[in-house]
């Protein structure tokens, strides 16, 4: 079961619909895609999607990584000795994220194909289904942001996270209006991606209590933890850590008292993939904090293995792997199943996905 191919290659993956989030707008995404042979034919697929915002990590930088070190780490290496081709990984490519996500997903995958297993049995299987959210960005106007969400709510998601962060009033104005339109039956979530000071963000709660939100994700500057620390611990506990969450060491901050959160938001992107992915999600389970499991722009290659990771964690409470969904193309198929914005995996081994 020794690896003898590796492959590298890049691919620019147009999105259906551009979007606005609280600095900038997006309406493309370049992800890295690495595919492992084994001698005996079996393959693993992973995939990367940099973030440059805020790992700081480029997508040329990933490349380069990939192209240049997985040949060293992994050319001969046995699969079946997943756990220290891991650390190799690690150790490796520690630097550029992304790049590890990438080499760690495909080495997951390529364990569940030779096993037979999906991989969330290889991790051990602690959940089945649970509903994600689907994002809608900043708007130019509340009636595009209503018609978005009218679709979204058409087509089954019964989860939505609001991106704001641009403007209290606009923002509160906003999610009182998406209220008033479902009901009670929506549950909504916000993203104010680092959008809100202090102030901004205690104006912001005291506004929106009719609208009744889930939870408020990165409300402050990600280096700002003393500025989370002096809010009432009822906030805070309805706060979620994304760019103040990146790795397992980055993760320890957020894990001092008082806990500067109550949930984390685990990228793999953010972290180097499953292995680290679920090295936070054991510390969070231990500490008391809820998780949620979070995507860049991405594959399904990466959105599936994400899926896995948050199924085979007892502290997973929240999923927002909405990543792949509006891709203009992918390169994959399979993987998951989503059904009126409930997503479960299927039974196929490794990741379950197939090349178009």
């Amino acid at each position: 079961m020794k690896i003898k191919r590796i492959d590298v290659w890049k691919e620019d993956l147009q999105l259906k619909r551009p979007y606005t989030i609280a600095y900038e707008t997006i309406d493309s995404v370049e992800n890295l895609f690495v595919s492992l042979e084994t001698e005996n034919g079996e393959i693993g697929v992973g995939a990367g999607s940099p973030a440059e915002d805020v790992t700081g990590e480029s997508v040329a930088a990933c490349e380069e990584a990939l192209n240049t070190k997985l040949e060293p780490i992994l050319r001969g290496g046995d699969i079946r000795c997943l756990r220290a081709l891991l650390y190799k990984l690690e150790e490796g490519l520690g630097d550029t994220p992304a790049a590890l996500a990438a080499a760690d997903i495909a080495l997951h995958d390529l364990a569940g194909r030779c096993l037979g297993l999906p991989i969330v049995d290889l991790l051990g299987r602690r959940h089945e289904t649970m509903q994600t959210s689907i994002t809608i960005g900043i708007k130019p106007t509340e009636e595009e942001t209503l018609e978005e969400a009218d679709e979204y709510w058409g087509r089954g998601f019964r989860v939505f996270k609001i991106k704001t962060g641009h403007s209290v009033e606009e923002d509160v104005e906003r999610l009182s209006r998406i209220r008033e339109r479902f009901g009670p039956a929506l549950t909504i979530r916000v993203d104010a991606n680092q959008g809100y000071s202090v102030e901004d963000f205690q104006s912001f709660l005291s506004q929106t209590r009719a609208v009744d939100l889930e939870f408020v994700e990165q409300p402050l500057k990600a280096s700002d933890l003393a500025g989370m620390r002096r809010l009432a611990n009822p906030i805070r506990a309805l706060s979620a850590a994304d760019e103040s969450l990146l790795t397992p060491a980055g993760a320890v901050p957020c894990l001092c008292p008082p806990l500067p959160f109550g949930v984390f938001n685990i990228k793999l992107m953010k972290c180097g993939g499953i292995a680290p992915g679920l090295e936070i999600a054991r510390l969070a389970h231990f500490t008391g904090i809820d998780l949620m499991w979070g995507c860049m722009d991405e594959s399904i290659v990466s959105i599936t293995a994400a899926l896995h990771a948050a199924f085979a964690s007892p502290a997973t409470k929240y999923l927002d792997l909405d990543g792949s969904l509006d891709l203009a193309k992918d390169l994959v198929t399979g993987g998951f199943v989503l059904k009126d914005g409930w997503m479960r995996l299927t039974d196929q081994p490794g990741l379950g996905v197939t090349r178009i």
